[in-house]
């Protein structure tokens, strides 16, 4: 109670700054600095940590980044003013960014998908692109011109991203580049690194990073609570069932089989919902292997969870045509094929933020007497088998 009393304290005595670093006016609602007002506590997410000095609060996002948000109060619904003499000192190292932001470009579906929860996509001015896009106000935005599509990694239209006018853009650092142009326009670029994390619920966690910067810290907050709540909770009664199947994940492409290693976060969410994978001990984050090599390992798995692209009805029979040795797996046998199919369901697009969804589909399947029994899975179902 009273670090929130010192902050809001502060933030009146900021409300005529701005910091150089980003000088475009800002006219921010009420509920807005209600929610900017809300304390951010991580608590699984390794990517960014927070704290809060003198009425700023300094972001850090893996090592190299350091982002300092500076509120801006509509107490008459002026704007700040910039170089006031008691305008905020921001650390040395950090960029400046007055929040809430009006407008920023997402990179990934993954950081779309912090804004869609959120109810934010009036934040969102410009994507890379709409293929597989199944969210129908996303692409209303689209057609009508309130969001733009900039082009593919590398292949950025700077004009594009100059028109949308953005605050800052979020960017994926493993991405092919093209960043390099982008910095060329002044913006700035914030790294959003939800992608490595290794934890479901640390993912799902970056709702609460974008949220401080377009001020729905509070919203953040409660949605991520229920998440955490969902997950824990149906996490706890898979620990405790008496038998774990196995499981493996995956399939031949071009020649060789990606399999993730035990240090994913697809392996972590198959521990959660109680069977045990294949590569478990494997503590890298995934590697490639030779159909022989990955057979010796999962050859008699229980289950065996593929998620794929295939044009129409995926089946054991399209599996077997795929490679012919698939039908050597135990779970090809037995009918145990897990399977989600990407052009049927936006599994990119929003499970990054639906991890209690994912853990209860692999529960449903593991152990379904954990679930009730009229549950109808999102995402992940049982391979129909042949009639």
């Amino acid at each position: 109670m009273r670090k929130a009393f010192f902050f809001f304290i502060a933030s009146l005595m900021i409300a005529a700054c701005s910091p150089s670093g980003n000088k475009r006016s800002h006219a921010v609602t009420g509920s807005d600095t209600n929610d900017s007002l809300a304390a951010i506590q991580v608590k699984y997410a390794t990517g960014f940590s927070v704290r809060d000095s003198a009425g700023i609060r300094l972001v850090d996002v893996g090592k190299r980044d350091h982002f300092a948000l500076v509120p801006v109060r509509p107490a008459d619904g002026s704007t700040a003013r910039v170089g006031s003499a008691d305008e905020p000192a921001v650390p040395d190292g950090y960029t400046a960014v007055r929040v809430p932001i009006q407008g920023t470009i997402c990179m990934t579906a993954l950081q779309l998908s912090n804004f869609t929860i959120l109810n934010a996509l009036d934040f969102v001015k410009g994507i890379t692109g709409t293929k597989n896009l199944f969210n129908s106000d996303i692409r209303q935005r689209v057609n009508d011109g309130r969001i733009v599509k900039i082009g593919m990694e590398g292949e950025f239209d700077t004009e594009l991203i100059l028109a949308a006018n953005p605050d800052v853009i979020f960017i994926s650092p493993f991405k092919r580049g093209g960043y390099d142009a982008i910095k060329e326009t002044g913006i700035t670029l914030v790294p959003h690194l939800g992608y490595k994390e290794l934890d479901p619920l640390g993912q799902a966690e970056w709702i609460k990073f974008v949220a401080m910067f377009i001020g729905k810290e509070k919203e953040a907050n409660e949605i991520f609570a229920g998440i955490e709540s969902r997950y824990n909770s149906l996490k706890v009664k898979a620990q405790q069932v008496a038998k774990r199947p196995t499981v493996t994940s995956g399939e031949m492409h071009y020649g060789t089989w990606h399999a993730v290693g035990g240090k994913n976060y697809l392996a972590q969410i198959f521990r959660d919902a109680g069977a045990d994978y294949v590569l478990n001990d494997d503590e890298t984050a995934g590697e490639n292997l030779e159909f022989e090599k990955m057979y010796a390992l999962a050859a008699n798995a229980d289950y065996w969870r593929i998620l794929n692209s295939f044009p129409g009805e995926f089946s054991y029979e399209a599996l077997k045509a795929s490679e012919p040795r698939n039908a050597l797996f135990k779970a090809f046998k037995e009918r145990k094929v897990i399977y989600c199919n990407m052009k049927q369901t936006p599994y990119y697009e929003i499970t990054p933020v639906q991890p209690d969804v994912l853990l209860k589909d692999l529960v449903a399947i593991f152990h379904p007497e954990l679930v009730e029994a009229d549950y109808q899975p999102t995402y992940y179902r049982l391979l129909q088998k042949e009639r």
